[in-house]
Parts: C-alpha cells; sequence; structure tokens
C-alpha cells in the first residue's frame, strides 16, 4: 500500500483502535499516540489500545490517549507490531491496516505499509501525519522525537541514517522538546535500575577477542535489585558497550518455571542479527532482532554464541 493510498484510506473511515505491541517501547507507543493526535486534529475518533504493560517512563506522554472503557472501535490500526504473535496483553482481534519498519513475518498483511528502509515507525507516521494534516504540531513532535529517538538509542545504533537525522530535525521545527524528552529518557536512571546494571555487568562474557558480548537478566537480579518492568528498558544495550564489540547478545528471563528467554542482538552487520532470530522463531532487522526460547539464560546464551559461530562471514 502505498503511504497516500493509506492517507485517502484513514481520511475516509472513523473510529479508530490503534494497537500496540508488547513490552511496549517508545518507537510502537510514540508512533501510535502521534497517530492517535494527528487522527483527532482530523475530527476523527481514535484512542490506543489499553496496553497494560506501558511503563512509567512512557505512561506520561500517552496517557491522554488511552481508548476509554468499553471503547472497542470499528477500524483497527497496529503501529511498530511486525507480526500478530506480538500484540499486547489482551489483544486478540484482527487489524485492518498495518504500519511498520519491519520487514513482513509470517502471513502477507493484507492493508499495510511497511518501510524497512526506516529506522523507526516514528519516521512513517512521520510522513504520514505530514500528508494527512499538512503540517506537525508540538504535541505530535514530542511524541514522534520519542519513537525516533528511542529506536536509535538516541542516534547511536546503526540503523540510524542520515534520513533518520532529518526526521529529527523536522521534528525539532515543528517545537519537540528536547530538555524535557531526553533526559528522562536517556540520562536519569533510578538506583534500582543502577544496581541491576552492576548484577547484569556481572555476568559479562566475551568471546572471539572481545568481538562478541553476553549479559545475563534474571528473574533472581529484579528481585534482589528491587528493579521493576520500567527500569528494564534498553537493557539491551550494555553488552556492546565494550570495545571493539560487532555482536552484542542479552538474554532476559521472562520466566522460571517452565523456563522462557528472551534474546536481544545487536550487531555491526558481520552476522545479521535477523538471521539469527529466525532460527529460533524470531526476527528484526539486520542489526537489531529479538526471539524467545524456553530455555533458561544461560543455556540460551550458549545456543545463541552457536548460531553466532555457524553465520560468522
Amino acid at each position: 500500500m502505498e503511504l497516500n493510498e493509506c492517507a485517502d484510506y484513514l481520511r475516509s473511515h472513523d473510529n479508530y483502535l490503534i494497537v500496540t505491541h508488547r513490552r511496549p517501547d517508545g518507537d510502537t507507543l510514540g508512533s501510535a499516540a502521534g497517530l492517535c493526535h494527528a487522527l483527532h486534529r482530523l475530527g476523527k475518533t481514535a484512542w490506543l489500545f489499553r496496553n497494560s504493560e506501558i511503563t512509567e517512563t512512557f505512561m506520561p506522554y500517552v496517557q491522554a490517549y488511552l481508548a476509554p472503557e468499553g471503547y472497542a472501535g470499528e477500524v483497527v490500526i497496529a503501529t511498530d507490531v511486525a507480526d500478530a504473535t506480538l500484540f499486547c496483553q489482551g489483544f486478540d482481534g484482527a487489524v485492518d491496516l498495518w504500519l511498520d519498519h519491519h520487514a513482513t513475518r509470517g502471513a502477507e498483511r493484507q492493508r499495510a505499509v511497511v518501510w524497512p528502509h526506516k529506522a523507526s515507525c516514528g519516521e512513517l507516521i512521520l510522513e504520514l501525519v505530514e500528508l494527512l494534516c499538512g503540517d506537525i504540531v508540538p504535541e505530535e513532535a514530542d511524541l514522534l522525537y520519542i519513537a525516533v529517538s528511542t529506536d536509535t538509542g538516541c542516534f547511536v545504533y546503526d540503523n540510524t541514517t542520515a534520513e533518520t537525522h532529518r526526521a529529527a530535525a523536522r521534528l525539532l521545527e515543528a517545537g519537540a522538546d528536547l530538555p524535557k524528552l531526553n533526559k528522562p529518557l536517556f540520562r536519569f536512571k533510578s538506583l534500582a535500575r543502577l544496581e541491576l546494571e552492576g548484577m547484569i555487568l556481572g555476568t559479562l562474557r566475551a568471546y572471539r577477542n572481545d568481538t562478541v558480548s553476553t549479559v545475563l537478566v534474571t528473574q533472581e537480579m529484579l528481585r534482589r535489585s528491587g528493579a521493576t518492568e520500567d527500569d528494564c528498558n534498553d537493557l539491551a544495550s550494555l553488552a556492546g558497550q565494550v570495545r571493539g564489540n560487532k555482536v552484542a547478545i542479552t538474554v532476559r528471563e521472562l520466566r522460571e518455571d517452565p523456563p522462557l528467554s528472551k534474546v536481544s542482538i545487536r550487531t555491526d552487520g558481520c552476522v545479521y542479527a535477523n538471521t539469527i532470530c529466525q532460527l529460533f522463531g524470531g526476527g528484526g532487522h539486520k542489526m537489531a532482532a529479538g526471539c524467545e526460547l524456553e530455555l533458561p539464560p544461560a543455556e540460551t546464551a550458549e545456543k545463541i554464541l552457536a548460531a553466532v559461530d555457524e553465520l560468522w562471514v
């Protein structure tokens, strides 16, 4: 679906429900709320599905857009959701329109705008909102800056391009409030988060002359540190801070019994992260991807390391 077709579709319908993915990050939430605000400007009724996993970090920015009790909507939009297995808890309906920057996984989506060349879904929504409304207002600029900046690790991940910076510049020109956004999102950390980081770094292991690094995050660490889900944002960046790193592997224990571990992989292209994760039913981008294994963290790390060895170029 072309972007102008998508804009025509949104103009010709109403009563929207916008859904986000599990363990929602800034991109899925900022994209959803930014689009929601733009639809309100068009006189449309639009709300976000109440994702129960929204953390304290992002709740202040999106709370005003959460659907009132009993609202179901007539047209469902998914933002930054790679496939139906990733929908947030409580949503099991059909999607009418997919807006995403992940390559399609599983069944082909009937009505979708997918831009895998973009670093974030927020960049797609920026173009869509400008097409719909003719401009970006400060409220949307804040939300879309959250989307773009968080999915690039504040513009340090390898997915960041010149186009990403141009999108950020447009959002600044439209009124995005950097002091209000950057410090809470990228500078401030709770004492529990700092304690948790110390425990995680205690598990750090390096391989291949320090080019491959792994860290583990266990449920026991979360209990001991008192960390909440809000303290777990961007844990995947820790393993990649080793000088000379090319592949960073973060394994987070989601459940102890029966075991379930989530893997986040960041690479510089020596091996593709999505290729590794696809071996285990996951996916994502070439340099940032994820998957889940029904194994304890240490065993999960061994499996992923073996796959890296097989695929290393």
